[in-house]
């Protein structure tokens, strides 16, 4: 054979595997271009990952690193715009109302109500997604594996919540809102749950039937209490078998806790002194009969009886003018050099037993305001505090506090001073005793006993003593006070 005949399948055989070779390179290349088509597609038409964001809870105050949920005011589904009340917390000083940052769809509640929310976690989170799409995304032809497969998963909605859940949550919700829960602080409430009480059960002894901590604590000794069981041994009834109880600290003893255990390293300067108030408590009445009855009814005063305290809160301000130190503070940005920060507005904080605990809210620049003024401010934080409604700005930026203990009845108190302050006054319950005049003769006198603490390390005691000297002189003579009115 020769070598023209043999050569011929050969090239035959090379030219078919060239040929086969191309059509699957070239079939290859179609279907690369086709998928990077049909992917580019698909991320023109697909929803952002980021439509649902996380809601984080914001420091609402000074060193609060978690709050209690007392309500909410939204749901899963509902939809909320900027500036939209999400829900109510408490914190260890004061209740906020948080409200939303963005425009969405509440999709995830990360606590039910009583949980105790951390700051800086995810409160909720709210789906952004029906905010307008990108209307310059090129459409493209959709493959027909696209087409003939099931939607992502990524784009797939949420499975429907079962009705059954739906109401079993909402009936959940409805049973734990029952009729003395807006009766009663977080601090009871959580306690009563601790405890693992049904509030509606307990007496509540306060306003309009408010459950106190008392309420509880009355009601745990109560339950606590064995049946009779007939007559018993003398012994046995006089020595009942009690068993401790272990109780969770409410978050108002917590920050007090707190607060209390740092005030240790203050060295408490002690001074008292008596005030006799009898012309103090001539003006007082004056100026009642004159509220009550209002010169002009159309304009009537903000408050129809004022009592000492707007009086003595007024006295420390004017005192303070010439005695600047005592509503100083320490800074110990450095530690080997403490300074002295001398403050010129007067933000007198005034002690407040509430249903929550002791609060000490405080009167903003008292040093500008009248006695009215101050009266009348001094009624709304009282009022806020007995429902438990103090903000976080009232509870923040005190110079020096007040403590009327007299409320109670007691006479002599040593108040302690927190850190962020220098001097603190307890005043003692105001009371009648005999006295002698001018004369020799015996007469009423109208007394009130004041008690100071001062920080040691910064007021001596000559300063002390003569800025409770000017404060007696100024609650003694009224007359003197009124004229240092500004």
């Amino acid at each position: 054979m020769s070598f023209t005949m043999w050569r011929r399948p050969l090239l035959h055989r090379a030219r078919s595997t060239i040929a086969a070779t191309t059509a699957r390179t070239t079939t290859w290349q179609s279907r690369v271009r086709w998928r990077v088509a049909a992917g580019t597609a698909a991320l023109h038409t697909s929803r952002p990952a980021f439509a649902v964001k996380p809601f984080l809870l914001a420091d609402i105050g000074e060193g609060i690193r978690e709050c209690e949920i007392i309500q909410w005011f939204v749901q899963p589904g509902a939809k909320v715009q900027q500036f939209d009340n999400i829900c109510e917390v408490q914190s260890d000083k004061a209740s906020v109302e948080i409200s939303s940052r963005y425009d969405g769809v509440i999709k995830k509640l990360y606590y039910e109500a009583g949980d105790m929310a951390i700051v800086g976690k995810p409160l909720v989170d709210i789906d952004m997604s029906e905010m307008p799409e990108d209307a310059e995304g090129a459409p493209s032809m959709p493959s027909p594996e696209a087409s003939s497969a099931p939607a992502a998963v990524a784009d797939a909605p949420p499975p429907p919540v079962p009705a059954a859940s739906s109401q079993a949550r909402a009936d959940t919700r409805a049973g734990n809102s029952g009729r003395h829960t807006s009766l009663a602080t977080p601090a009871v409430r959580r306690m009563v749950r601790e405890w693992g009480l049904d509030i509606t059960q307990i007496v509540g002894t306060g306003k309009d039937g408010r459950v106190l901590k008392e309420d509880v604590t009355r009601h745990v000794e109560g339950a606590a209490e064995p049946p009779s069981a007939g007559p018993t041994s003398t012994a046995a009834a006089a020595a009942p078998l009690q068993e401790e109880t272990v109780v969770p600290l409410t978050p108002v003893q917590n920050q007090m806790f707190k607060t209390m255990t740092k005030s240790l390293s203050i060295p408490h300067f002690l001074y008292a002194d008596e005030a006799a108030i009898d012309r103090l408590v001539t003006l007082r009445n004056t100026i009642n009969h004159s509220l009550a009855v209002p010169t002009n009814p159309a304009s009537p005063p903000p408050v129809r009886k004022i009592s000492y305290m707007p009086f003595f809160i007024k006295a420390v301000s004017t005192a303070l003018h010439d005695f600047p130190i005592i509503n100083s503070r320490l800074d110990f940005a450095d530690e080997t050099k403490p300074r002295l920060v001398m403050r010129p507005q007067h933000n007198i904080g005034v002690a407040m037993d509430t249903p929550a605990g002791l609060l000490v809210p405080n009167i903003k620049n008292v040093q500008q305001l009248s006695i009215m003024e101050i009266a009348a401010e001094l009624a709304r934080l009282q009022t806020a505090g007995a429902a438990g409604k103090l903000g976080a700005a009232d509870l923040k930026g005190g110079t020096i506090t007040l403590s009327n203990i007299g409320n109670v009845g007691g006479t002599y108190v040593a108040p302690v001073i927190v850190t962020s302050e220098v001097a603190i006054m307890g005043i003692g319950r105001t009371k009648v005793v005999p006295a002698f005049d001018k004369h020799g003769a015996v007469v009423p006198k109208t007394v009130v006993n004041f008690s100071w603490s001062a920080d040691h390390r910064i007021v001596d005691g000559g300063t002390m003593a003569r800025m409770a000297s000017l404060v007696k002189r100024y609650c003694e003579e009224p007359e003197l006070l009124v004229s240092k009115l500004r």
